[in-house]
């Protein structure tokens, strides 16, 4: 019975640790995808293939979403890089 608590235990904090660091990487990543979405957006306005008020619209509600994300990282990721930090990293993955 010993083993097995001290075994749930470990495995407690291990995927306390593991989720803490994944979830911070995916709200980095959740950002990244709104700017590509933006880009997309201003692509496709440029091209004529979204109304320009339309396209206004979704920029407004992408660059709210990302500012709800960031808030939310920088509040609750604790002993984390900076988002800058994080996308420079992420860029490097990209390109």
């Amino acid at each position: 019975m010993k083993k097995i608590m001290i075994a749930v235990g470990a495995l407690g904090v291990m995927s306390f640790t593991t989720n803490q660091l994944y979830y911070s990487t995916q709200l980095v990543w959740a950002m990244d995808n709104l700017q590509d979405m933006k880009s997309y957006v201003i692509e496709d306005i440029n091209n004529g293939r979204l109304d320009a008020e339309m396209g206004e619209s979704y920029l407004e509600l992408l660059d709210e979403t990302n500012g709800f994300i960031e808030d939310f990282y920088e509040k609750q990721c604790v002993e984390r890089p900076s988002v800058k930090e994080l996308e420079v990293k992420i860029t490097g993955y990209t390109n």
